[in-house]
C-alpha cells in the first residue's frame, strides 16, 4: 500500500540505498579511463547498479523516495566535478521513475523493471555536455585527461553518440531484470508481484 507522506525512515532508507549504488557506479565509472569503456558507460552501469537499485524499490513505498534519489545522485556528480547537467537529468528521470512506479502501486513487476529503465537514463546527463557545451567540455577533457585519452573519446563519440539512450534503455531493462531475479525472495516478502 502507497504511502502518502515521506518520513524520516524513508529518507534514511534514501540515504542507505543512494550511498550504495553511487559507491558502486562510481567504481565501474572507473572502467571509463579505457576509452572504448567510457562509451559503454551507459549500457554497463545500469546493468551493475540494478540490483541495489532493486533491493532499493522493495523498500519504496511513497512517492518521491525515487527523485530524492535521482537528486542526490546528479548533486553528487556535481560535487565530483560534472556539469551541472546531470543533477538536472537526475532530477528530472527520477521523477519520471518515480510516476512510473506509482502507477504500478508499487507492486508491479513490469512497471518496476521500465521504471527501472527510465530511472538509468540520468546517466545521460553526462554525455549531455558533449552535444549543448562542446568546447569547453573537450577544452575540461584535454586538461584533465590529456591529448590521447581525449581525442580516443572524441572519436568514439562521433561514431557512437547516437546508440548512448539505447544503451542505458537496454542497460536499464536487463538490470532490472537481473536485480528482480536475484531478489526474488525480498520482492515477494514486500508483497511486489
Amino acid at each position: 500500500m502507497e504511502k502518502k507522506k515521506l518520513e524520516t525512515k524513508d529518507l534514511i532508507t534514501v540515504g542507505i540505498f543512494t550511498a550504495i549504488y553511487f559507491v558502486l557506479f562510481f567504481a565501474l565509472g572507473m572502467l571509463g579511463y579505457v576509452p572504448i569503456f567510457y562509451m559503454l558507460l551507459p549500457f554497463l552501469l545500469p546493468i551493475f547498479c540494478g540490483v541495489p537499485f532493486m533491493l532499493f524499490l522493495t523498500k519504496v513505498k511513497t512517492f518521491g523516495m525515487v527523485t530524492i534519489m535521482g537528486t542526490i545522485l546528479g548533486g553528487l556528480m556535481l560535487l565530483t566535478g560534472h556539469t551541472y547537467t546531470p543533477l538536472i537529468s537526475g532530477i528530472v528521470f527520477g521523477l519520471i521513475a518515480d510516476l512510473i512506479f506509482m502507477i504500478g502501486q508499487y507492486k508491479s513487476i513490469k512497471l518496476s523493471i521500465i521504471g527501472y529503465a527510465a530511472f538509468s537514463m540520468w546517466i545521460m546527463g553526462m554525455l549531455v555536455p558533449f552535444w549543448i557545451m562542446k568546447d569547453s567540455f573537450e577544452k575540461m577533457m584535454f586538461d584533465s585527461m590529456g591529448v590521447d585519452y581525449t581525442n580516443a573519446v572524441l572519436s568514439l563519440f562521433a561514431k557512437f553518440a547516437w546508440t548512448f539512450p539505447i544503451l542505458a534503455i537496454v542497460g536499464g531493462i536487463i538490470g532490472g531484470y537481473l536485480g528482480l531475479t536475484m531478489l526474488k525472495k525480498h520482492f515477494k516478502k514486500a508483497g511486489i508481484a
